[in-house]
């Protein structure tokens, strides 16, 4: 119990010193995963929406897929991202590899079919009265399809959040993808993971503190705008 306890006093320390090291982790955990999450959610967010409003040849595969590639291991979609971007792979020359920019794309592969199935599910369970009265008062497609995000939009929010969850938590892809790289591609995640394995539990539980405020922090923001009704 004495590391336990040595571990928490140390990582209470790095905190409230703002520990550079720390601090680069936070950050670089915070931009990658917001950058990927904004563009899943452009991405995600008007395909669950095409998806569960229209009818289409091969509609249930898709949706199967989609479901399917929410449990997308990560480790997976970093091998896959790492055979195209690596020197040897068909995006090698754009020199990708190692960098932000590689752990945004295999983030942005990890959300977005989790915001697009979440979305498809929200759009589907929107009353059909809501859909028909639209459509009574000649609403044009643009204002039908504002129309139902609107009565969707808690569960849409939900799902960009649980997006967020999933790839600020995540360490394969960003693992195999950043290559860990102390103050530029080094994350909360991957940083708890390597410290831990060198028996630098001080700093592995500051970031596991830190990571679990800002989940909370995200939950908070969240509740709060469906109580203010925005």
């Amino acid at each position: 119990m004495d590391y336990i306890v040595e571990g928490l006093a140390r990582a209470l320390q790095l905190i409230v010193t703002l520990n550079p090291e720390v601090l680069s982790a936070v950050w670089v955990s915070v931009r990658t995963s917001l950058t990927a999450i904004v563009l899943a959610s452009l991405v995600g967010v008007p395909l669950g929406f095409i998806v569960a409003t229209q009818d289409f040849l091969g509609k249930g595969p898709v949706v199967t897929l989609l479901n399917t590639l929410m449990a997308l291991p990560t480790v997976v979609v970093g091998l896959t991202v790492y055979s195209f971007i690596s020197r040897q792979g068909p995006l090698g020359p754009l020199g990708l590899l190692y960098t932000p920019s590689a752990m945004i794309i295999g983030q942005f592969i990890l959300a977005t079919p989790i915001v697009a199935a979440l979305t498809l599910s929200a759009v589907q369970s929107v009353d059909q009265r809501v859909r028909d009265t639209a459509v009574t008062l000649g609403a044009s497609p643009l204002q039908l399809a504002l129309t139902v995000t609107a009565e969707a939009k808690f569960a849409i929010t939900a799902a960009i959040v649980a997006g967020f969850g999933r790839v600020i938590a995540e360490v394969g892809s960003a693992m195999m993808l950043g290559g860990n790289i102390r103050g530029y591609t080094r994350t909360m995640t991957t940083t708890i993971a390597l410290e831990t394995s060198k028996g630098e539990f001080g700093l592995g539980i500051a970031l596991g503190i830190i990571l679990l405020i800002v989940a909370f922090t995200v939950n908070v923001l969240f509740q709060s705008l469906q109580k203010r009704g925005i």
